[in-house]
């Protein structure tokens, strides 16, 4: 069985063998000599980061279901583009199936992440251990705990594997609560392993508190127990500078730029890149078909993604943020396409973007070619750089400190005390009043403002019980809408799944 495992890591001989004549060579390390320095202790865990790769797009799906079916983001039928079987419009209106393709792949690659993580744990188990190796393991298990937080955020109940050499065939579902559990027990007993700093794309001691901070602010939905002092006592140790490196950012726009890895605000993220690890595509998904006049882009963008106009109208006109994240009105080309207004290539109007989408299914029938092609704020949070490829080198960050701000407002607001020193310094830097005596209304609408397009606002609204209402082009659905149904396919391969635990 060992040799099994180390054959998979024969490539490391290549790539840290030495030039001496005499040494020995193998053509598979020995489990003795594996690892034999840090760099291959640390190489460990690098294809259990990579399954984050398909989180920001239709291959994962995660950002993708968090935002449309929130009140902040849709996917409209421009004519007869963007259809695609309904599924944009099924994620929206909260009437998809346990067949949509959103639920399935979402499924699929949560899961991917976990088993990955397991191979990994269980080939670490197997070498000769020391602290290095002990603290990579911890780190490893933290990871996978992330990969579980979002099973048990958009599934709810689900199985719990820790191995994959002794994993059932076809596991039985625990109870979200018991999942809950493990995970907090879990990432409390790595705490004193990891590392306090390291690569922003890593697990360290600091993304290991703002895991355990999410977990303790949505308890109260994943067991019907709140732990709101948990919560608050967690976001502390991000968000008091005695306790953590991270700082506030004068401009708001900084963490959301190209090389946004430097950004003090961002404590998570996954590192895209446009050419080495690619999957970042808001920008085509959202973009008009000629804005690739605007930002000399290499290849041209789809026509797709809208801000929900009524979300749009949550900024007041004087917010930075209202121009800062999106992109409306006259569009203008670059110097180096002659840096007039930009007109639609098929109505060969000036492209000037209305804000307000004109709905969510725009037909012939009932809108002009103008309304359909053009209506609907565009995404434009993350920096689009001139001479922008299909895709993207922002790091799309997955816990921030303006997140944890208004983490602890609302904890210590629940708890019956006063938010406000933690909201106003968001507000003031986005150019709009401060506010006294912050409600958990107008907590729970700033936090759509500032984190906006940023994978919370789905989690936000159903914490909040406002997920399943009535919205813009949206009626009110059932609590069952909460948390998405294990999809069909691993139903239909595991029958134990549909048993409720």
């Amino acid at each position: 069985m060992k040799t099994k495992y180390f054959f998979l890591f024969a490539l490391f001989i290549v790539l840290f063998s030495c030039t001496k004549l005499d040494e020995k060579v193998y053509d598979k390390i020995p489990n003795n000599l594996y690892p034999e320095n840090a760099n291959q202790v640390a190489n460990l865990s690098v294809d259990c980061y990579t399954k984050l790769k398909p989180f920001a797009d239709d291959g994962g799906w995660w950002f993708l279901a968090q935002e449309i079916s929130s009140d902040e983001l849709c996917g409209p039928t421009r004519g007869a583009d963007w259809d695609d079987g309904g599924k944009w419009r099924n994620m929206y209106q909260h009437t998809w199936s346990n067949d949509d393709e959103g639920v399935n792949r979402m499924w699929d690659t949560f899961w991917t992440g976990i088993l990955t993580c397991n191979q990994t744990i269980d080939l670490m188990r197997l070498l000769p251990q020391n602290d290095a190796l002990r603290a990579k393991l911890r780190e490893v298990e933290v990871l996978r705990s992330f990969y579980y937080y979002l099973v048990i955020d958009n599934y709810g109940d689900a199985p719990y594997l820790t191995t994959a050499n002794n994993a059932p065939a076809s596991p039985f579902k625990i109870k979200r609560a018991a999942l809950y559990d493990s995970l907090v027990t879990t990432i409390k007993r790595a705490l004193p392993s990891l590392k306090a700093m390291d690569k922003k794309s890593m697990i360290t001691k600091y993304s290991a508190y703002a895991l355990l901070a999410k977990l303790y602010l949505n308890a109260e939905v994943y067991t019907g127990t709140p732990h709101w002092q948990e919560a608050e006592d967690f976001c502390d140790s991000l968000v008091l500078p005695s306790k953590a490196p991270y700082s506030f950012e004068s401009d708001f726009l900084a963490p959301f730029k190209t090389n946004n890895e430097v950004s003090s605000e961002i404590i998570f993220s996954i590192p895209y890149d446009e050419d080495n690890f690619q999957g970042f595509r808001l920008h085509m998904r959202t973009l008009h078909y000629q804005h690739n006049l605007k930002y000399d882009m290499t290849v041209g963008p789809w026509n797709g993604f809208a801000v929900v106009p009524t979300f749009f109208d949550t900024y007041e006109t004087t917010d930075l943020r209202r121009e800062g994240y999106n992109i409306f009105g006259v569009q203008y080309a670059s110097s180096t396409n002659g840096g007039g207004k930009i007109l639609d290539g098929l109505t060969h109007k000036v492209l000037d973007i209305d804000p307000h989408l004109g709905a969510l299914n725009m037909q012939e029938a009932n809108f002009s070619q103008q309304q359909i092609r053009t209506t609907g704020a565009r995404v434009g949070k993350y920096e689009i750089k001139m001479g922008a490829k299909e895709n993207l080198s922002n790091d799309l960050p997955l816990f921030r400190l303006t997140d944890f701000y208004l983490m602890k407002a609302e904890c210590m607001i629940r708890l019956g005390g006063n938010g406000d020193e933690w909201v106003n310094p968001i507000r003031t830097r986005a150019g709009v009043a401060a506010w006294s005596g912050t409600t958990l209304d107008q907590l729970l609408a700033e936090r759509g403002r500032e984190l906006y397009c940023e994978g919370h606002r789905r989690q936000d609204l159903i914490r909040f019980g406002k997920f399943t209402i009535a919205g813009w082009e949206r009626l009110a659905t059932g609590p069952e809408r909460n948390t998405f149904p294990i999809p069909k396919w691993a139903t239909d391969a595991n029958p134990n799944l549909l048993i409720n635990p």
